[in-house]
């Protein structure tokens, strides 16, 4: 039975990246506010069903919580949505004065994507308004330990989209998923384009592909307390974020550097938020089961609350929102200093902001992900060291990491696929549509070759960098006015809404 599953999920995975090929050519032909209407109805039909979807999750899944993972699907629903709308993304973006066209986005696609189990249903939602509004088919993978909940997500989003006129198979998913199909898919010719949203055990098949990949795992970024900072702010905002859907956003903080001077007030503060700092052998309990002999996550511990957590491992922390070990070392054998996709943090001191500033990169080191960083500090100063020397892809300064990496407490774009700086993808962003198209760029001539061939012979090729940095001028006044005119279509927008 499982080798006619394998050879099922491969026949289904050849039918669904042809018929994806072919919606590809449909949709190429759709302009791109045909496409915003599209976005618009999925999103619509998404947020009708958030909860049942949130809820669907978490009883599959046994990860997080009911309440965060509904916000999740309605911050896609609602901000990316509202981002979305308007931005121009394929066709014709950018024309002269006299409009000729400069530049025209192109779509990547169809797109093989894989979603987390962790967060599945708010990854998937986002994953094909992403794609609808850059003009690609996309054909979702699903996770097996989150099928039902990914493929009500996507049934409700096809059902949608078709009714809004979606070209057939522009939304589709393998309804067996099987390594085997999954292999056969992204392999097929006729994908072009892989979105990874953190599916780690399947890298290899993503590289084996020979397709360009888009990678947005889990990070496992440090968060500092410097000594400026509002140290009971920066305390709730830890705690907060640490224990949002029970610590598995992909930018939630996984440990706690704090400035000697302040360690004493900071303690105070996140106590006072709800941290349970554990004794030295309630910490060496919960360490030695965080993971599996071969170095996988406990699945019982992945995605619970702090309390649950605890009582696990043998101890009590009633009404704990986030468990604390205290270390002062960074080493490969600490269970602490690998990523912990729950409400745990490891706790450092260091004396000052440059001895934090090497332990930060220390753990990014460790951690190998790029990813995120936090910093809680009012020293603009400190805060421009950390955002020059640090390895990661996005760094928030005072701000709940996992909201604000997300976009949702800070002006990152909001996404739920989260890049890293660490070439397993081929970009760092948070995936918006910009990173499921290309740009094709549109020269006229400003020159004959005669021309330009007898001023390089005279030596005169200094005329040519002029010329180039004159046409640069022309195209960055193009762009003011094109800025402009859209303010002014915005303010007689809002006259006609106050009539």
């Amino acid at each position: 039975m499982i080798a006619d599953n394998d050879l099922l999920s491969m026949q289904q995975a050849r039918i669904l990246a042809e018929n994806a090929g072919v919606a590809q050519k449909r949709l190429a032909e759709l302009p791109q506010d045909f496409l915003d209407g599209v976005v618009g109805r999925i999103a619509s039909a998404l947020e009708n069903h958030a909860r049942e979807l949130a809820l669907l999750a978490y009883e599959e899944t046994g990860y997080g919580n009911l309440r965060d993972k509904e916000i999740k699907l309605l911050f896609v629903c609602r901000a990316l949505s509202r981002v979305l709308d308007g931005k121009k993304c394929v066709g014709a973006l950018k024309e002269d004065a006299i409009g000729n066209i400069l530049e025209v986005g192109v779509p990547r696609g169809p797109v093989a994507a894989l979603c987390p189990s962790i967060d599945p249903v708010s990854t998937a939602a986002s994953t094909a308004l992403l794609a609808v509004k850059s003009g690609n088919a996309v054909v979702f993978c699903l996770h097996p330990r989150a099928a039902r909940a990914m493929a009500k997500t996507l049934d409700i989003a096809i059902e949608a989209g078709l009714a809004a006129g979606l070209p057939e198979n522009s939304l589709a998913y393998l309804p067996i998923p099987a390594r085997q199909g999954v292999a056969e898919l992204l392999g097929h010719p006729d994908i072009r384009l892989v979105v990874n949203s953190g599916v780690e055990r399947l890298l290899d098949v993503c590289r084996q592909s020979g397709k360009p990949m888009i990678y947005g795992g889990t990070g496992n970024g440090p968060a500092f307390i410097e000594r400026s900072a509002d140290i009971r702010a920066a305390a709730e905002d830890i705690v907060v974020s640490k224990a949002f859907d029970c610590g598995t956003s992909p930018s939630a903080e996984q440990c706690v550097v704090v400035d000697a001077v302040i360690e004493n007030e900071a303690r105070l503060a996140f106590r006072q938020c709800g941290a349970y700092f554990m004794t030295e052998k309630e910490s060496a309990a919960l360490a030695a089961m965080l993971f599996q002999p071969d170095g996988r996550h406990r699945r019982d511990l992945v995605g619970v609350d702090a309390p649950t957590v605890a009582e696990r491992a043998g101890f009590k922390a009633p009404g704990a929102t986030v468990l604390i070990a205290d270390r002062r070392f960074v080493s490969e054998t600490d269970a602490y200093n690998r990523e912990l996709l729950a409400p745990i943090l490891p706790w450092y001191v260091e004396d000052d902001w440059r001895h934090a500033c090497e332990k930060c990169i220390e753990l990014l080191l460790r951690g190998r992900t790029g990813h995120s960083l936090s910093i809680h500090s009012k020293d603009s100063d400190v805060v421009r060291q950390f955002a020059l020397k640090k390895p990661v892809a996005r760094m928030l300064v005072n701000s709940p990491a996992s909201l604000g990496g997300m976009g949702a407490t800070s002006g990152l774009f909001p996404a739920m696929t989260l890049g890293s700086s660490t070439g397993l993808g081929i970009t760092s962003d948070n995936l918006s549509p910009d990173n499921l198209v290309y740009v094709r760029r549109i020269g006229y001539p400003e020159r004959s070759a005669e021309d330009f061939l007898r001023c390089i012979g005279a030596g005169k090729c200094t005329d040519t960098v002029a010329k180039a940095n004159e046409l640069s001028a022309s195209h960055e006044k193009q762009d003011e006015f094109e800025a402009l005119k859209h303010a002014l279509r915005e303010t007689i927008r809002g006259l006609q809404d106050l009539h």
